[in-house]
């Protein structure tokens, strides 16, 4: 059974202190988890030459911490249904953020996949849970615009972990940029800690993990929350995929391009952090699966673009790309706490899930494309999947 919420709150507006304190402190969260989830992204080519390891085993460095994020979604969701989503995600920010200062000083590649895969299962608590919490105390009026601001926090997150990771990695190593990194989120914690106004949406209830189980067999049977699933894993597994093996591509003939200079190509988060906001005040206007299916088209021809020679029109097809991704994540991350009926948290966490084993398992296995048949054979790979997510989306949410 899921924490039950004071049914007398009607949440924060848009506009009031509360809100304004709410929207903040979730963007240090999103911040502080995503900065230290992805930083190894924009040293993977250095990561490599150091420790002697491939492309794709390099690349297990982001998969192990969202595979142990992914694993970890559902243990937050009971946790936070006892002692509250907001001292939730103050443990896991701290937990994570302790291990992300010990991940790069690791003299083992196998070790440092191991604190990887801990620092994921710590940060899952956040991504896990801060949807669950922004639709507890905030009105349902807010939601989708509060999930935007939200959505925007960790798409800067992305971007501040890959551009600091990656200039001061080009200078002084890979294990000092990490760090870098994970000290600059460490900050963004204390300011998640003072920030948000006390929870008034939540009360505690005890949940056993048969409840939990219950809830999420019934979440899986539903056509339309499943269709918002796959979203999550086809979308966020295609997108971690471009971003894994873009700078191993650059590095290369006919570019050469050092690696803090493909580093500067994770500036196109930029437009993430836009079209994330966007996406959910024309949801609103317009309907989500409108919007998400407008995202998911974006997504696809953006990739598309990516296959030129040229430099600025990749960097055009990169941006619009990362455009759709983020508009389509703002969409069905909000859509799947709103639909769910009961079980909010479970469901949310579900989604996250998913998220998370979409970038575990298509960012590791696109390295296979990407070493067999090189950049057009991941563009194909990572097209087919938003098509497809696109077709479920059609199949299942219409008239939702």
């Amino acid at each position: 059974m899921s924490a039950t919420p004071d049914t007398a709150w009607p949440g924060h507006e848009r506009g009031t202190a509360g809100y304004r304190r709410m929207q903040w402190a979730l963007f240090a969260a999103g911040m502080a988890c995503f900065a230290q989830l992805y930083s190894p992204q924009g040293v993977l080519p250095l990561l490599a030459a150091d420790l002697g390891v491939t492309a794709s085993q390099a690349s297990l460095a982001v998969s192990a911490a969202t595979g142990g994020l992914a694993l970890s979604v559902l243990p937050w969701s009971l946790v936070a249904d006892r002692i509250g989503r907001l001292t939730a995600i103050r443990i896991a920010l701290v937990g994570g953020t302790g291990l992300g200062l010990l991940v790069p000083w690791c003299p083992w590649f196998e070790l440092m996949l191991v604190l990887r895969v801990l620092e994921g299962a710590a940060l899952g608590g956040v991504a896990a849970l801060a949807v669950a919490y922004l639709s507890e105390e905030v009105s349902p009026r807010a939601a989708a615009v509060a999930a935007g601001t939200y959505v925007a926090g960790t798409s800067l997150g992305g971007l501040m972990g890959r551009i600091v990771a990656a200039p001061v990695g080009d200078l002084a190593g890979w294990r000092t940029g990490v760090s870098a990194v994970a000290a600059l989120a460490a900050v963004a914690v204390v300011a998640f800690w003072v920030l948000p106004p006390e929870p008034r949406g939540f009360r505690a209830q005890r949940s056993s993990v048969g409840s939990v189980a219950r809830t999420c067999r019934e979440h899986l049977r539903r056509p339309g929350l499943m269709a918002l699933y796959m979203q999550a894993f086809l979308l966020m597994g295609g997108f971690v995929a471009v971003y894994n093996y873009l700078g191993f591509r650059l590095e290369g003939p006919p570019w050469n391009l050092s690696v803090g200079a493909v580093s500067l190509l994770f500036l196109a988060y930029l437009s993430g952090t836009g079209s994330a906001r966007v996406a959910g005040s024309l949801a609103d206007r317009w309907g989500q699966l409108p919007v998400l299916l407008a995202s998911v088209g974006l997504m696809v021809t953006g990739v598309l673009v990516t296959l030129s020679s040229m430099l600025p029109v990749v960097i055009v097809g990169l941006v619009v790309f990362t455009t759709g991704f983020f508009g389509a994540h703002s969409v069905a991350s909000g859509w799947a706490g709103a639909a769910a009926e009961h079980g909010r948290s479970q469901s949310t966490s579900l989604y996250t899930l998913a998220y998370y084993a979409g970038s575990s398992v298509v960012g590791y296995a696109g390295g296979f494309a990407w070493g067999g048949v090189g950049w057009g054979g991941l563009v194909a790979v990572v097209a087919g999947l938003a098509l497809a997510a696109g077709a479920w989306a059609v199949l299942a949410l219409r008239g939702r």
